[in-house]
């Protein structure tokens, strides 16, 4: 049991012992302030990359072409690849039962762009209905495009959050109100939210208005696609994988590009950049533990230490105590007493210090990629407990040397 006169022992030698033992707690407790800020850095990668895969749907596939770098079939390379409506009809009936959404998108480009006598400078993109949901953007006020605004070329148009905030000041609503492109009047039908700004600087018309009004022909820049969600991350992967590669070679046959050609037809899939971005932050934490283990044995060792220390000044005190009937347990009990107190105290303190600061500071940090560091309390708490056996075991050596110390040599000891 711990009582009063063990626990003024410890206060005593602790304090006859002060430098050594400031130092070996300030060596435990920023092990444990390390690991702890390491595992929230961690973990805020972790969110940053997880937010910025929200601002798409998380199984999304685009396909972007490129130009050819190898000669195939007599046909030379550089040539430029354009794929057109044609390309897009084909893709979605061949991969039908593969799909969720599908949307083709062509960017309208050297438009002028009005709203009364104000120039808009802001970027159009003619796409279909699915689109929406393939960007995953939050419809704010009325609606998105829809397949009969596509069948009749409506001229219409779906602004982002951040035009609304900037250019529609003066009116209760955009809705109703007309924006021109190239002197030709657009209805405004919706306003849609992202999670960025950025993103809401975009203004969306129906993908056939913005082939046939703007002479885009039937060019697509672009498509994309997604893939129903899966039971687990690692199917939604392969299926992924499994998609990107037909839809690739399907592409590459089409506009006959060799299938070792990488910049012919490019695909980039979700799902694949998720798994890379969520092992190389695996990876990350794993040295971040290693770091903070490392830093925590040395903390460790040096509890060993003091405790060695600790029995070499009192040794004749530990001789008198076996004369007086002590037993060896009681000794060992003494110094474990000691080993303890300082692993509990820096632990904790390290521990509510860096958890603490990071509750404080981590909402604040905004650097790309990392977002609202944190780390899981129980896990914080767990490697303390963890921290504190591990003291209690560096301290039995020397412990159990100390009551091994015959009495008459103790009482020798100068």
């Amino acid at each position: 049991m711990f009582d009063i006169e063990r626990w003024q022992e410890i206060f005593d030698t602790l304090r006859k012992n002060k430098l050594r033992s400031f130092l070996t707690g300030i060596s435990v407790a920023s092990g444990i302030f390390i690991l702890v800020i390491l595992l929230g850095f961690g973990q805020g990668m972790r969110n940053g990359i997880e937010q910025e895969f929200k601002q798409d749907a998380a199984t999304s596939i685009w396909v972007w072409p490129g130009t050819t770098s190898k000669e195939f079939k007599g046909m030379n390379p550089g040539r430029r690849i354009r794929l057109n409506n044609e390309n897009y009809a084909n893709s979605v009936a061949l991969f039908q039962n593969d799909l969720e959404f599908n949307s083709p998108r062509i960017f309208v480009n050297d438009v002028a762009v009005n709203y009364g006598q104000e120039s808009l400078v802001y970027g159009i993109q003619g796409v279909s209905a699915n689109f929406q949901f393939i960007e995953n953007a939050k419809m704010v006020e009325g609606r998105f495009i829809n397949p009969q605004d596509e069948a009749e070329t409506a001229k219409v148009a779906v602004i982002g959050r951040k035009i609304r905030t900037d250019v529609f000041t003066e009116v209760s609503s955009p809705l109703g109100e007309y924006i021109e492109l190239s002197g030709i009047p657009f209805k405004i039908i919706g306003v849609y939210k992202e999670y960025e700004d950025r993103e809401e600087e975009r203004i969306y018309i129906p993908i056939s208005a913005a082939q046939k009004v703007f002479n885009g022909g039937d060019i697509v820049n672009n498509m994309a696609f997604t893939l129903p969600p899966q039971e687990d991350f690692e199917t939604a992967v392969s299926e992924a994988i499994r998609f990107k590669a037909g839809l690739k070679t399907y592409l590459q046959q089409v506009h006959t590009i060799a299938p070792d050609d990488t910049s012919g037809i490019d695909v980039w899939s979700a799902m694949e950049e998720a798994k890379r971005y969520y092992g190389l932050t695996n990876n990350i934490k794993i040295f971040f533990w290693f770091v903070g283990v490392c830093t925590i044995i040395a903390g460790v060792v040096g509890v060993s230490n003091i405790m060695l220390i600790v029995v070499k000044e009192r040794t004749k005190e530990i001789g008198i105590r076996k004369a007086l009937g002590a037993k060896p347990w009681s000794i060992v009990g003494m110094i474990l007493h000691e080993a303890i107190f300082v692993t509990a105290i820096s632990g904790f303190g390290g521990l509510i210090f860096s958890m603490a600061l990071l509750e404080m500071v981590g909402p604040h940090i905004e650097i790309d990629y990392v977002l609202n560091p944190s780390v899981n309390f129980n896990v914080a708490f767990t490697t303390v407990i963890v921290l504190v056996l591990a003291g209690t075991i560096a301290g039995f050596f020397p412990a159990w040397k100390a009551a091994k110390v015959h009495t008459i040599e103790a009482l020798r000891d100068e």
